[in-house]
């Protein structure tokens, strides 16, 4: 897949207030601080995309971005374009903010996961440097009980020892297994070595393929 477009479309405090549901759409979210948008920023090929933060917390709406990009087979000598959504939405750790802002956030992201017809993958970012947090493993058993499809981004592999990150992935998928039967899609990245973009947009061209070809 090579991303020929990504235009920023437009911040919205609820899930009605969103573009119209006619294309695919692949959601990000993570903790606060877990490197989305470095990662969004990476995936599209534009530094300036999604806005960076070094305090927790910047993303507070859901960030809409409309994205075309070749489908199918690379070997096309005219690749098919096809157009979709990737979505940037708040992170579920939350940054100190006041007690109404997180209940907000968190009614607006649950109503967004659960009642967004068109959405079509949620990839959840996990930070690579640290073990298996619990806010993590709660958060993707909501996730199940609600059966939202989702893909799991370890990040930041660059900022720790490899044999840890190695470490860190086994030990979170091994602390899924106590819940799950099956284990999702998982990739490991580096916004700063760009390490897992490829896979990434392979994958998401894979799935955009198959609805491109139910359409038909």
């Amino acid at each position: 897949m090579q991303i020929k477009k990504a235009n920023y479309i437009i911040s919205s405090p609820d899930y009605q207030k969103c573009p119209v549901p006619d294309k695919p759409e692949y959601a990000f979210i993570g903790r606060s601080n877990v490197g989305k948008s470095s990662l969004i920023n990476m995936l599209c090929g534009n530094d300036k995309l999604a806005k960076t933060s070094a305090s927790p917390g910047k993303t507070q709406m859901i960030n809409h971005f409309g994205i075309e990009s070749t489908v199918g087979n690379e070997t096309d000598r005219k690749p098919e374009l096809f157009n979709w959504y990737l979505v940037d939405l708040p992170g579920y750790g939350f940054a100190k903010v006041s007690i109404s802002s997180r209940r907000r956030w968190e009614q607006m992201i649950e109503n967004y996961l659960r009642k967004r017809e068109n959405l079509t993958m949620v990839f959840v970012l996990i930070d690579s440097r640290h073990s298996p947090q619990k806010i993590d493993i709660e958060f993707l058993l909501q996730l199940k009980n609600w059966q939202v499809p989702f893909c799991l981004v370890f990040t930041k592999s660059d900022k720790e020892n490899q044999r840890i990150v190695s470490k860190n992935v086994k030990d979170f998928l091994d602390a899924m297994r106590k819940s799950w039967q099956f284990l999702p899609q998982h990739f490991v990245t580096s916004a700063v070595k760009k390490t897992g973009r490829t896979k990434i947009l392979s994958y998401i061209n894979e799935v955009n393929t198959e609805l491109l070809k139910r359409e038909r």
